[in-house]
């Protein structure tokens, strides 16, 4: 199906015809374009609402006061690098759940969706606890200012002692979106930030019998939330027939299929906490401006978050298809779910552009009314938007890679693109031309990701992939071969 034919359907569409389940549609064979739609979609509509948490979290305290808002510019980045440093393994548990999910192989399936929410809990219980005592430390680094500082750590503490339960619904997505079921998480994101948005301001301005507190109150409402839809997530896979279900005896850690689930889910951890340290170490350098430039940019970071929604649902989709497709071994099929992908996204993200070019300042004027950070943050808009359709391809191709287990491919070019590219240029940028320096970094390495990614992807070396021929315990020789591609 070419992507005219796509789009031409779309029209005709009602609505339940959009969202089907996993039991509806073949993703190992027939047509791409569809099983890709109808498993990106949900993921889509997910993450929009998965936002949502932080949209209303910035809405809200862009009202309380500019201190608040440019203080959440600095705890956002951090609450994203320490569920990178631990979301690895649930990108393992997927991509192990999806292979042997297309080789036919439940019962393995369900060990390693199993041990994956095991250890992924463990993890974050860790990595909350070092949170919390070194979060003060952390913001002094990045340059906090001393007034929006105590600010900051007030709601990073708070976040920290929740991970857990933020950790535990990503868990339950991701394995979900392995074995092809996007719709089930979708549902339960619905309700739980429904009740994040309407605890937002009762929590933070101390509506009715709830007392004042202000950024901790959007912390608490989000823990809480995502805390309740952890819970409801686990009993679906524990009590349920929809979906992957993880079975009780197989909790118990096994500390040598850990290494299994490392060999993957290490890479993919680099390759969230390198984009989550950019961010983190842009704030280094953005602290160096005004408050207002702070603000602009963290509320600016937060829309591109929402544009490239669609591009990470694909990615996401693309990594379903392709490990279930390679654990099938149809590979020549898993490269036009990549190849299509990269285009649809390529084309989407370019007319989203358009429009977030000729409306940036009332998108910014959404968050806040304060005459000094609309400008900026709509300039920042303006410059980065026309490299969207980049952003796009580099997400498809990344998302082919990391279903065929190649994790460390997709990790090399974010950190490239991220750390080698975006970072130096921001700095200099910065220092020789201010805001309009800072800004070009984002458009230089939007525009290397995606060259990148699509020449690495057309060496092949993802190919020849499978994850799906050791005995629980054991780790896969092809797992542990080093990638030709990262020696070059």
């Amino acid at each position: 199906m070419t992507l005219r034919e796509l789009l031409d359907r779309l029209v005709s569409l009602r609505l339940s015809d959009i969202f089907k389940s996993q039991e509806e549609f073949d993703l190992t064979e027939g047509s791409i374009g569809w099983p890709l739609f109808y498993l990106s979609l949900p993921i889509v509509v997910t993450n929009l609402l998965q936002t949502a948490y932080n949209l209303a979290d910035t809405f809200w305290l862009g009202q309380y006061s500019t201190e608040a808002l440019a203080a959440i510019s600095f705890a956002f980045p951090m609450v994203f690098l320490l569920i990178s440093l631990g979301m690895g393994l649930s990108v393992a548990g997927s991509v192990l759940v999806a292979q042997h999910t297309g080789a036919d192989q439940p019962d393995d399936a369900e060990y390693a969706a199993s041990q994956t929410v095991t250890f992924a809990l463990l993890g974050s219980f860790l990595l909350g606890g070092v949170g919390y005592f070194f979060v003060d430390d952390f913001l002094r680094l990045l340059g906090a200012d001393p007034s929006i500082l105590p600010l900051a750590a007030s709601y990073m503490q708070v976040v920290s002692l929740g991970l857990m339960f933020m950790f535990g619904f990503f868990v339950f997505i991701s394995l979900m979106r392995g074995y092809g079921d996007t719709i089930t998480p979708m549902l339960v994101m619905l309700g739980t930030v429904v009740l994040n948005i309407v605890l937002d301001p009762f929590l933070i301005f101390g509506w009715g019998p709830f007392p004042e507190l202000g950024i901790e109150g959007a912390a608490y409402a989000t823990v809480f939330s995502r805390g309740l839809a952890m819970f409801v997530g686990l009993a679906i896979m524990l009590g349920s027939t929809r979906g992957i279900s993880i079975n009780v005896p197989d909790l118990r850690p096994d500390f040598t299929y850990l290494r299994r689930l490392l060999r993957i889910g290490l890479p993919a951890s680099v390759e969230g906490t390198g984009r989550a340290l950019s961010i983190n170490l842009l704030l280094f350098i953005v602290a160096g401006f005004p408050n207002a430039v702070v603000a602009a940019f963290g509320v600016g970071i937060r829309v591109f978050s929402v544009i490239f929604l669609p591009a990470i649902a694909v990615g996401r989709g693309v990594e379903t298809l392709s490990g279930q497709n390679i654990g099938a071994g149809n590979e020549d099929r898993a490269a036009r779910t990549n190849n299509f992908a990269a285009v649809a996204m390529f084309v989407v993200l370019s007319a989203a552009a358009v429009v977030i070019w000729f409306t940036a300042a009332d998108i910014i004027a959404v968050f806040t009314d304060d005459p000094a950070v609309i400008p900026v943050g709509a300039a920042f808009l303006k410059t980065v938007a026309p490299t969207f359709g980049f952003t796009g391809v580099m997400r498809a191709y990344s998302g082919g890679f990391r279903g065929a287990g190649k994790t460390l491919t997709a990790a090399a070019i974010a950190i490239f693109t991220q750390g080698v590219v975006r970072l130096p240029l921001a700095w200099v940028g910065a220092e020789q031309f201010g805001t309009d320096g800072l800004f070009a970094a984002f458009v230089v390495s939007n525009i290397v990701g995606g060259i990148i990614a699509f020449l690495w992807f057309r060496r092949g070396t993802w190919r020849k992939t499978d994850l799906t021929n050791s005995p629980r315990g054991g780790v896969s020789e092809t797992v542990v071969e080093d990638d030709p591609a990262v020696d070059d």
